[in-house]
Protein backbone atom coordinates (compact mmCIF):
# COMPACT_ATOMS: atom_id res chain seq x y z
CA UNK A 1 0.00 0.00 0.00
CA UNK A 2 1.12 3.55 -0.78
CA UNK A 3 2.46 5.55 2.16
CA UNK A 4 -0.11 8.33 2.54
CA UNK A 5 2.46 10.73 4.01
CA UNK A 6 4.52 10.45 0.80
CA UNK A 7 1.63 11.23 -1.56
CA UNK A 8 1.61 14.63 -3.33
CA UNK A 9 -0.06 17.60 -1.67
CA UNK A 10 -1.71 20.78 -2.96
CA UNK A 11 0.36 23.97 -2.90
CA UNK A 12 -1.87 25.86 -0.49
CA UNK A 13 -4.88 25.27 1.75
CA UNK A 14 -7.69 27.16 3.47
CA UNK A 15 -9.92 26.49 6.45
CA UNK A 16 -13.16 24.62 5.62
CA UNK A 17 -14.67 25.53 9.01
CA UNK A 18 -15.57 21.84 9.45
CA UNK A 19 -14.01 19.46 11.97
CA UNK A 20 -14.18 16.46 9.66
CA UNK A 21 -12.28 18.13 6.81
CA UNK A 22 -10.14 20.83 8.43
CA UNK A 23 -7.99 22.45 5.76
CA UNK A 24 -8.96 21.95 2.11
CA UNK A 25 -7.19 23.03 -1.10
CA UNK A 26 -7.45 26.76 -1.67
CA UNK A 27 -9.02 26.30 -5.13
CA UNK A 28 -11.81 24.05 -3.83
CA UNK A 29 -15.14 25.72 -3.13
CA UNK A 30 -17.59 25.07 -0.27
CA UNK A 31 -21.23 24.46 -1.17
CA UNK A 32 -24.25 23.63 1.04
CA UNK A 33 -25.75 20.17 0.67
CA UNK A 34 -29.06 21.66 -0.48
CA UNK A 35 -27.24 23.13 -3.53
CA UNK A 36 -25.62 19.78 -4.38
CA UNK A 37 -28.51 17.36 -3.87
CA UNK A 38 -32.24 17.18 -4.21
CA UNK A 39 -34.21 14.76 -2.11
CA UNK A 40 -36.11 11.99 -3.86
CA UNK A 41 -39.53 11.55 -2.24
CA UNK A 42 -41.21 9.43 -4.90
CA UNK A 43 -43.77 7.11 -3.29
CA UNK A 44 -43.96 3.43 -4.18
CA UNK A 45 -47.57 3.74 -5.27
CA UNK A 46 -49.04 0.77 -7.09
CA UNK A 47 -46.65 -0.58 -5.86
CA UNK A 48 -44.12 0.21 -8.56
CA UNK A 49 -41.70 -2.33 -7.11
CA UNK A 50 -41.80 -5.10 -4.53
CA UNK A 51 -38.00 -5.16 -4.32
CA UNK A 52 -37.38 -3.86 -0.80
CA UNK A 53 -33.98 -2.55 0.22
CA UNK A 54 -32.22 -1.83 3.48
CA UNK A 55 -29.03 -0.07 4.56
CA UNK A 56 -26.40 -1.45 6.92
CA UNK A 57 -23.26 0.08 8.34
CA UNK A 58 -20.90 -2.53 6.90
CA UNK A 59 -22.50 -3.24 3.51
CA UNK A 60 -24.35 -0.07 2.59
CA UNK A 61 -27.51 -0.48 0.47
CA UNK A 62 -28.50 -4.17 0.19
CA UNK A 63 -31.62 -6.20 -0.59
CA UNK A 64 -33.78 -6.45 2.53
CA UNK A 65 -33.69 -10.27 2.42
CA UNK A 66 -29.91 -10.16 2.92
CA UNK A 67 -30.17 -8.03 6.05
CA UNK A 68 -30.79 -10.87 8.48
CA UNK A 69 -32.34 -10.52 11.91
CA UNK A 70 -31.20 -6.95 12.59
CA UNK A 71 -32.99 -3.63 12.60
CA UNK A 72 -36.67 -3.02 11.98
CA UNK A 73 -39.06 -5.45 10.32
CA UNK A 74 -40.42 -4.82 6.84
CA UNK A 75 -43.78 -3.04 6.75
CA UNK A 76 -46.80 -4.79 5.25
CA UNK A 77 -47.77 -1.57 3.44
CA UNK A 78 -44.88 -1.14 1.02
CA UNK A 79 -46.80 1.48 -0.98
CA UNK A 80 -45.91 3.93 1.79
CA UNK A 81 -42.23 3.34 1.06
CA UNK A 82 -40.18 5.71 -1.07
CA UNK A 83 -38.44 4.69 -4.28
CA UNK A 84 -34.68 4.55 -4.67
CA UNK A 85 -32.88 4.32 -7.99
CA UNK A 86 -29.44 3.09 -8.97
CA UNK A 87 -26.76 5.62 -7.95
CA UNK A 88 -29.00 7.34 -5.40
CA UNK A 89 -27.28 8.16 -2.10
CA UNK A 90 -29.26 6.67 0.78
CA UNK A 91 -28.97 7.71 4.43
CA UNK A 92 -30.60 6.10 7.44
CA UNK A 93 -31.41 9.20 9.48
CA UNK A 94 -31.72 7.10 12.66
CA UNK A 95 -28.29 5.43 12.33
CA UNK A 96 -26.28 7.81 10.17
CA UNK A 97 -23.74 8.55 12.93
CA UNK A 98 -22.57 4.92 12.88
CA UNK A 99 -22.21 4.93 9.09
CA UNK A 100 -25.55 3.49 8.00
CA UNK A 101 -25.58 4.97 4.50
CA UNK A 102 -24.42 4.14 1.01
CA UNK A 103 -24.72 4.38 -2.76
CA UNK A 104 -27.50 2.21 -4.18
CA UNK A 105 -26.80 -0.36 -6.91
CA UNK A 106 -30.49 -1.21 -7.14
CA UNK A 107 -33.92 0.08 -8.06
CA UNK A 108 -36.21 -0.64 -5.14
CA UNK A 109 -38.11 0.82 -2.21
CA UNK A 110 -37.13 1.90 1.29
CA UNK A 111 -39.01 2.89 4.42
CA UNK A 112 -39.60 6.50 5.39
CA UNK A 113 -36.71 6.40 7.86
CA UNK A 114 -34.30 6.84 4.93
CA UNK A 115 -33.25 10.01 3.12
CA UNK A 116 -32.71 9.47 -0.62
CA UNK A 117 -30.50 12.02 -2.41
CA UNK A 118 -29.51 12.58 -6.04
CA UNK A 119 -27.26 15.27 -7.55
CA UNK A 120 -28.96 18.35 -8.93
CA UNK A 121 -26.57 18.77 -11.85
CA UNK A 122 -23.72 16.99 -13.59
CA UNK A 123 -21.27 19.27 -11.76
CA UNK A 124 -21.52 16.91 -8.82
CA UNK A 125 -20.20 13.34 -8.95
CA UNK A 126 -22.38 11.05 -6.86
CA UNK A 127 -19.44 8.66 -6.49
CA UNK A 128 -17.19 11.37 -5.01
CA UNK A 129 -19.86 12.49 -2.55
CA UNK A 130 -20.70 8.90 -1.64
CA UNK A 131 -17.07 8.49 -0.53
CA UNK A 132 -17.26 11.80 1.33
CA UNK A 133 -20.43 10.76 3.14
CA UNK A 134 -19.07 7.31 3.98
CA UNK A 135 -15.93 8.93 5.36
CA UNK A 136 -15.98 8.09 9.09
CA UNK A 137 -15.02 11.57 10.39
CA UNK A 138 -17.85 13.01 8.26
CA UNK A 139 -20.72 10.77 9.33
CA UNK A 140 -19.65 10.90 12.97
CA UNK A 141 -19.68 14.70 12.79
CA UNK A 142 -23.40 14.57 11.93
CA UNK A 143 -24.19 13.89 15.60
CA UNK A 144 -24.53 17.66 16.07
CA UNK A 145 -27.43 17.69 13.60
CA UNK A 146 -29.29 14.88 15.35
CA UNK A 147 -31.97 14.98 18.01
CA UNK A 148 -33.08 12.28 20.42
CA UNK A 149 -32.18 10.62 23.69
CA UNK A 150 -30.55 7.39 22.53
CA UNK A 151 -26.95 7.72 21.36
CA UNK A 152 -27.30 5.39 18.37
CA UNK A 153 -30.96 6.14 17.61
CA UNK A 154 -30.82 9.89 17.21
CA UNK A 155 -32.74 11.22 14.23
CA UNK A 156 -30.97 13.47 11.73
CA UNK A 157 -32.54 16.91 11.44
CA UNK A 158 -32.91 17.22 7.67
CA UNK A 159 -33.24 21.00 7.58
CA UNK A 160 -30.02 21.55 9.52
CA UNK A 161 -28.28 18.77 7.63
CA UNK A 162 -29.06 20.34 4.24
CA UNK A 163 -27.40 23.59 5.34
CA UNK A 164 -24.10 21.81 5.96
CA UNK A 165 -21.32 22.94 3.61
CA UNK A 166 -19.31 20.34 1.68
CA UNK A 167 -16.06 20.57 -0.29
CA UNK A 168 -16.65 21.20 -3.98
CA UNK A 169 -13.64 20.50 -6.19
CA UNK A 170 -14.04 20.60 -9.98
CA UNK A 171 -15.99 17.73 -11.55
CA UNK A 172 -12.74 16.49 -13.13
CA UNK A 173 -11.10 16.27 -9.71
CA UNK A 174 -14.19 14.65 -8.21
CA UNK A 175 -14.15 11.91 -10.86
CA UNK A 176 -10.38 11.44 -10.50
CA UNK A 177 -10.71 11.03 -6.72
CA UNK A 178 -13.61 8.59 -7.11
CA UNK A 179 -11.70 6.50 -9.68
CA UNK A 180 -8.62 6.43 -7.45
CA UNK A 181 -10.63 5.37 -4.40
CA UNK A 182 -12.55 2.75 -6.39
CA UNK A 183 -9.25 1.19 -7.34
CA UNK A 184 -7.47 1.45 -3.99
CA UNK A 185 -10.39 0.47 -1.77
CA UNK A 186 -11.02 -2.58 -3.98
CA UNK A 187 -7.39 -3.61 -3.44
CA UNK A 188 -7.69 -3.09 0.31
CA UNK A 189 -10.99 -5.00 0.46
CA UNK A 190 -9.40 -7.87 -1.47
CA UNK A 191 -6.48 -7.97 0.99
CA UNK A 192 -8.93 -8.00 3.90
CA UNK A 193 -10.94 -10.81 2.28
CA UNK A 194 -7.76 -12.89 1.85
CA UNK A 195 -6.87 -12.44 5.52
CA UNK A 196 -10.41 -13.31 6.60
CA UNK A 197 -10.12 -16.48 4.51
CA UNK A 198 -6.81 -17.24 6.24
CA UNK A 199 -8.50 -16.81 9.61
CA UNK A 200 -11.22 -19.29 8.61
CA UNK A 201 -8.59 -21.78 7.45
CA UNK A 202 -6.70 -21.39 10.75
CA UNK A 203 -9.91 -22.00 12.70
CA UNK A 204 -10.68 -25.09 10.62
CA UNK A 205 -7.15 -26.43 11.06
CA UNK A 206 -7.30 -25.79 14.80
CA UNK A 207 -10.60 -27.67 15.07
CA UNK A 208 -9.28 -30.61 13.04
CA UNK A 209 -6.15 -30.96 15.19
CA UNK A 210 -8.13 -30.71 18.44
CA UNK A 211 -10.79 -33.12 17.22
CA UNK A 212 -8.17 -35.66 16.17
CA UNK A 213 -6.37 -35.36 19.52
CA UNK A 214 -9.46 -35.89 21.67
CA UNK A 215 -10.89 -38.73 19.57
CA UNK A 216 -7.74 -40.59 18.47
CA UNK A 217 -4.98 -39.50 20.85
CA UNK A 218 -1.50 -38.12 20.20
CA UNK A 219 0.36 -41.22 18.99
CA UNK A 220 -0.25 -41.88 15.27
CA UNK A 221 1.42 -45.30 15.55
CA UNK A 222 -0.67 -46.70 18.40
CA UNK A 223 -2.64 -49.90 17.62
CA UNK A 224 -6.28 -49.13 16.81
CA UNK A 225 -9.58 -50.94 17.23
CA UNK A 226 -13.15 -50.49 16.05
CA UNK A 227 -15.10 -48.54 18.68
CA UNK A 228 -18.36 -50.15 17.63
CA UNK A 229 -19.91 -46.67 17.34
CA UNK A 230 -20.44 -45.39 13.81
CA UNK A 231 -19.64 -41.74 14.40
CA UNK A 232 -16.53 -42.54 16.46
CA UNK A 233 -14.97 -45.15 14.16
CA UNK A 234 -11.51 -46.36 15.08
CA UNK A 235 -9.95 -45.51 18.46
CA UNK A 236 -6.68 -46.47 20.20
CA UNK A 237 -6.78 -50.08 21.39
CA UNK A 238 -6.40 -49.19 25.08
CA UNK A 239 -9.25 -46.59 25.08
CA UNK A 240 -12.78 -47.27 26.25
CA UNK A 241 -16.18 -46.23 24.99
CA UNK A 242 -18.40 -44.86 27.76
CA UNK A 243 -21.78 -43.24 27.94
CA UNK A 244 -21.64 -39.67 29.21
CA UNK A 245 -24.16 -40.36 32.00
CA UNK A 246 -21.71 -42.77 33.66
CA UNK A 247 -19.07 -40.05 33.90
CA UNK A 248 -21.09 -37.05 35.05
CA UNK A 249 -24.02 -35.94 37.21
CA UNK A 250 -26.52 -33.56 35.58
CA UNK A 251 -27.82 -30.42 37.28
CA UNK A 252 -30.46 -28.06 35.92
CA UNK A 253 -30.90 -24.35 36.36
CA UNK A 254 -33.59 -21.75 36.79
CA UNK A 255 -34.41 -18.07 37.05
CA UNK A 256 -35.13 -16.39 40.38
CA UNK A 257 -38.18 -14.14 40.35
CA UNK A 258 -37.44 -10.85 38.60
CA UNK A 259 -40.05 -9.22 40.83
CA UNK A 260 -37.95 -9.70 43.95
CA UNK A 261 -35.17 -7.13 43.78
CA UNK A 262 -33.29 -8.69 46.70
CA UNK A 263 -32.59 -11.71 44.50
CA UNK A 264 -30.55 -9.76 41.94
CA UNK A 265 -27.26 -7.83 41.86
CA UNK A 266 -25.35 -9.98 44.32
CA UNK A 267 -21.96 -11.67 44.18
CA UNK A 268 -23.03 -15.02 42.69
CA UNK A 269 -22.76 -15.53 38.93
CA UNK A 270 -25.99 -16.40 37.13
CA UNK A 271 -24.88 -17.77 33.79
CA UNK A 272 -27.20 -17.85 30.79
CA UNK A 273 -26.53 -18.79 27.12
CA UNK A 274 -25.53 -15.20 26.30
CA UNK A 275 -22.55 -15.62 28.67
CA UNK A 276 -21.29 -18.75 26.91
CA UNK A 277 -18.80 -17.13 24.57
CA UNK A 278 -15.55 -18.43 26.04
CA UNK A 279 -14.33 -21.94 27.02
CA UNK A 280 -13.89 -20.87 30.63
CA UNK A 281 -16.60 -18.95 32.48
CA UNK A 282 -15.50 -16.56 35.21
CA UNK A 283 -18.05 -13.78 34.78
CA UNK A 284 -21.67 -13.22 33.77
CA UNK A 285 -23.89 -10.36 32.68
CA UNK A 286 -26.29 -10.98 35.58
CA UNK A 287 -25.60 -11.90 39.20
CA UNK A 288 -27.82 -13.05 42.05
CA UNK A 289 -27.69 -12.97 45.84
CA UNK A 290 -27.34 -15.69 48.47
CA UNK A 291 -30.99 -15.05 49.31
CA UNK A 292 -31.97 -16.06 45.78
CA UNK A 293 -30.11 -19.36 46.18
CA UNK A 294 -31.81 -20.03 49.52
CA UNK A 295 -35.34 -19.02 48.52
CA UNK A 296 -35.59 -19.98 44.83
CA UNK A 297 -35.11 -23.18 42.87
CA UNK A 298 -31.65 -22.11 41.66
CA UNK A 299 -28.80 -24.24 43.01
CA UNK A 300 -25.08 -23.60 43.29
CA UNK A 301 -22.92 -25.40 40.73
CA UNK A 302 -19.43 -26.33 41.85
CA UNK A 303 -16.24 -25.04 40.28
CA UNK A 304 -14.97 -27.29 37.49
CA UNK A 305 -18.42 -28.31 36.26
CA UNK A 306 -19.01 -28.44 32.51
CA UNK A 307 -21.72 -26.01 31.37
CA UNK A 308 -23.72 -26.71 28.21
CA UNK A 309 -26.60 -24.87 26.54
CA UNK A 310 -29.48 -27.32 25.99
CA UNK A 311 -32.24 -25.02 24.76
CA UNK A 312 -32.42 -22.08 22.37
CA UNK A 313 -32.16 -20.97 18.75
CA UNK A 314 -28.35 -20.89 19.04
CA UNK A 315 -28.25 -24.69 19.04
CA UNK A 316 -28.98 -24.73 15.30
CA UNK A 317 -25.56 -23.09 14.74
CA UNK A 318 -23.50 -24.10 17.76
CA UNK A 319 -23.88 -25.99 21.02
CA UNK A 320 -21.90 -23.83 23.49
CA UNK A 321 -19.83 -25.73 26.04
CA UNK A 322 -17.57 -24.28 28.77
CA UNK A 323 -16.12 -24.93 32.22
CA UNK A 324 -17.06 -23.03 35.37
CA UNK A 325 -13.93 -21.54 36.92
CA UNK A 326 -15.79 -20.66 40.11
CA UNK A 327 -18.96 -21.61 41.96
CA UNK A 328 -21.99 -20.26 40.11
CA UNK A 329 -25.63 -20.75 39.09
CA UNK A 330 -27.20 -21.28 35.67
CA UNK A 331 -30.54 -20.55 34.01
CA UNK A 332 -33.12 -23.05 32.80
CA UNK A 333 -31.75 -23.21 29.24
CA UNK A 334 -28.56 -24.84 30.46
CA UNK A 335 -27.28 -27.95 32.19
CA UNK A 336 -24.26 -28.42 34.42
CA UNK A 337 -22.25 -31.65 34.22
CA UNK A 338 -20.30 -32.42 37.39
CA UNK A 339 -17.55 -34.82 36.31
CA UNK A 340 -16.51 -37.92 38.29
CA UNK A 341 -12.97 -38.34 39.57
CA UNK A 342 -12.21 -40.82 36.79
CA UNK A 343 -12.46 -38.17 34.07
CA UNK A 344 -10.88 -34.77 33.51
CA UNK A 345 -13.42 -31.95 33.04
CA UNK A 346 -11.11 -30.11 30.62
CA UNK A 347 -10.89 -33.21 28.41
CA UNK A 348 -14.64 -33.85 28.37
CA UNK A 349 -15.38 -30.19 27.67
CA UNK A 350 -13.07 -30.17 24.66
CA UNK A 351 -14.48 -33.47 23.45
CA UNK A 352 -18.07 -32.22 23.65
CA UNK A 353 -17.12 -28.86 22.14
CA UNK A 354 -15.97 -30.58 18.97
CA UNK A 355 -19.07 -32.73 18.54
CA UNK A 356 -21.53 -30.22 17.08
CA UNK A 357 -22.52 -32.45 14.17
CA UNK A 358 -23.03 -35.48 16.42
CA UNK A 359 -24.90 -33.53 19.09
CA UNK A 360 -27.04 -31.89 16.40
CA UNK A 361 -28.55 -35.30 15.58
CA UNK A 362 -29.92 -35.40 19.15
CA UNK A 363 -31.73 -32.05 18.94
CA UNK A 364 -35.50 -31.82 19.08
CA UNK A 365 -37.82 -29.01 17.97
CA UNK A 366 -39.55 -27.04 20.71
CA UNK A 367 -41.35 -24.47 18.57
CA UNK A 368 -40.60 -21.15 16.85
CA UNK A 369 -37.17 -22.29 15.68
CA UNK A 370 -36.04 -23.21 19.19
CA UNK A 371 -34.05 -26.41 19.60
CA UNK A 372 -33.74 -28.62 22.68
CA UNK A 373 -31.02 -31.11 23.59
CA UNK A 374 -32.75 -33.67 25.85
CA UNK A 375 -30.74 -34.73 28.90
CA UNK A 376 -31.61 -38.39 28.34
CA UNK A 377 -30.19 -38.34 24.81
CA UNK A 378 -27.13 -36.39 25.92
CA UNK A 379 -26.48 -38.80 28.77
CA UNK A 380 -26.73 -41.80 26.43
CA UNK A 381 -24.10 -40.38 24.08
CA UNK A 382 -21.15 -42.77 23.63
CA UNK A 383 -17.73 -41.12 23.91
CA UNK A 384 -14.15 -42.31 23.30
CA UNK A 385 -12.31 -42.10 26.65
CA UNK A 386 -8.55 -42.56 27.17
CA UNK A 387 -6.91 -43.27 30.57
CA UNK A 388 -6.81 -40.31 32.96
CA UNK A 389 -3.07 -39.66 32.51
CA UNK A 390 -3.52 -39.57 28.73
CA UNK A 391 -6.44 -37.16 29.11
CA UNK A 392 -4.07 -34.76 30.88
CA UNK A 393 -1.49 -35.04 28.09
CA UNK A 394 -4.15 -34.41 25.45
CA UNK A 395 -5.45 -31.35 27.30
CA UNK A 396 -1.92 -29.92 27.55
CA UNK A 397 -1.38 -30.53 23.84
CA UNK A 398 -4.71 -28.94 22.94
CA UNK A 399 -3.93 -25.92 25.12
CA UNK A 400 -0.58 -25.43 23.37
CA UNK A 401 -2.15 -25.79 19.93
CA UNK A 402 -4.98 -23.42 20.86
CA UNK A 403 -2.49 -20.75 21.96
CA UNK A 404 -0.56 -21.12 18.70
CA UNK A 405 -3.64 -20.85 16.50
CA UNK A 406 -5.22 -18.06 18.56
CA UNK A 407 -2.05 -16.00 18.28
CA UNK A 408 -1.90 -16.66 14.54
CA UNK A 409 -5.53 -15.57 14.21
CA UNK A 410 -4.87 -12.52 16.37
CA UNK A 411 -2.01 -11.46 14.06
CA UNK A 412 -4.33 -11.68 11.04
CA UNK A 413 -7.03 -9.72 12.86
CA UNK A 414 -4.52 -7.01 13.80
CA UNK A 415 -3.47 -6.75 10.16
CA UNK A 416 -7.12 -6.47 9.10
CA UNK A 417 -7.64 -3.62 11.56
CA UNK A 418 -4.59 -1.83 10.19
CA UNK A 419 -5.92 -2.23 6.65
CA UNK A 420 -9.30 -0.82 7.72
CA UNK A 421 -7.60 2.11 9.43
CA UNK A 422 -5.51 2.72 6.32
CA UNK A 423 -8.64 2.63 4.16
CA UNK A 424 -10.40 5.16 6.41
CA UNK A 425 -7.39 7.49 6.39
CA UNK A 426 -6.93 7.16 2.63
CA UNK A 427 -10.58 8.02 1.91
CA UNK A 428 -10.53 10.98 4.29
CA UNK A 429 -7.26 12.29 2.85
CA UNK A 430 -8.51 12.02 -0.73
CA UNK A 431 -12.01 13.48 -0.37
CA UNK A 432 -10.82 16.43 1.71
CA UNK A 433 -7.78 17.22 -0.43
CA UNK A 434 -5.11 16.31 2.13
CA UNK A 435 -3.50 14.46 -0.76
CA UNK A 436 -3.56 15.48 -4.40
CA UNK A 437 -4.75 12.70 -6.69
CA UNK A 438 -3.14 12.82 -10.12
CA UNK A 439 -3.88 10.75 -13.26
CA UNK A 440 -0.47 9.11 -12.86
CA UNK A 441 -1.56 7.64 -9.51
CA UNK A 442 -4.18 5.53 -11.26
CA UNK A 443 -2.88 2.21 -12.45
CA UNK A 444 -3.59 1.44 -16.09
CA UNK A 445 -5.88 -1.45 -15.14
CA UNK A 446 -8.12 0.94 -13.20
CA UNK A 447 -8.05 4.00 -15.42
Amino acid sequence: MINIAEMPKYESYKDSNADYSGLIPVDWNLVPIRAIFEERNEKNSGPKTEYILSVTRDRGVIPYDEKGAIGNNKSEDIERYKLVYENDLVINKMNVVIGSLGLSKYFGALSQVYIVLRPKTEKFSIRYYAYLFHNEPFYKSLIRYCTGIMELRESLNKDQFKQLYLPFPSIEVQVLIANFLDQKTAQIDEAIAIKEQQINLLKERKQIIIQQAVTQGLDPNVPMKDSGVEWIGMIPEHWEVKKLKYMVRFFGGGTPSKDIKDYWGGDILWVSPKDMKMPFISSSIDTITELAVKKSAVKLIEEGAILIVVRGMILAKKIPVAIATKELTINQDMKALVVSDESLPDFLMRLLDGLHETLSTLLEESGHGTKTLPTEKLGSLNLPIPPFIEQEKIVNFVDDQSLFFERSIEIQEEQIEKLKEYKTTLINSAVTGKIKITPEMLEQTGS
